[in-house]
């Protein structure tokens, strides 16, 4: 009878703890939801945004650039919650004013995802993944992406609600495939993006 007594205590005590653990496990792997208002088709402009060298400590910047993406709408919403489906650069120079060219694989085939991480105060933590550019001047051309030369790279950002500001910084971007200049920049160097970019209209993303 105790043996008996013993072994339904026992089992009664796994079976608990093995819905503790189920149950923990749930938890930890459920997906963090955000709420967008009011979502759908966006807009971003930015004015001066830089390419920083941080091997070199040589920067590439331009006048302005422009955005365009899509977001998810309402609440109950998965990353990525948004895609960002193009991103131009103007008026952009390099180390001792030479002019470059920046073109960027966003697109609507190939977006790049947004994604938020942390929500505290109004602001969204989170980032930005897939992205690949091509740099290109008189003498000098590279491509930007992540740790590898076919990899695509990742930045962070922060996206304000009161402000409908997206600030953009950090990450993982390295520069790749250098062809020519002089040096200035060298295949394989990190580098990190900053810019700043006022969104339209201006959007609400929470996170409980």
């Amino acid at each position: 009878m105790r043996k008996h007594l013993t072994a339904v205590l026992l089992g009664s005590g796994a079976a608990a703890l093995a819905l503790c653990l189920g149950t923990a496990t749930a938890m930890a792997t459920a997906a963090k939801t955000w709420t967008i208002t009011p979502g759908g088709a966006v807009t971003g402009s930015a004015g001066k945004t830089t390419l920083l060298d941080t091997t070199t400590q040589q920067t590439l910047s331009c006048v302005s650039s422009a955005t365009m993406a899509t977001l998810k709408t309402g609440s109950g919403q998965t990353n990525p919650i948004g895609n960002i489906t193009s991103v131009t650069f103007s008026t952009c120079t390099g180390p001792g004013g030479l002019k470059f060219t920046v073109t960027t694989s966003a697109s609507a085939t190939t977006p790049w995802k947004l994604a938020g991480n942390t929500f505290s105060g109004g602001v969204t933590h989170g980032k930005i993944t897939g992205i690949k550019a091509s740099l290109s001047g008189a003498g000098c051309s590279a491509t930007v992406g992540g740790t590898t030369a076919t990899s695509t790279g990742t930045t962070t950002g922060t996206y304000t609600n009161s402000t409908g500001i997206l600030k953009v910084s950090g990450g993982n971007l390295h520069v790749w495939n250098v062809s020519g200049c002089l040096g200035l920049i060298n295949s394989g160097d990190g580098t990190t993006f900053t810019g700043k970019y006022t969104i339209s209209p201006k959007q609400k993303i929470t996170s409980p």
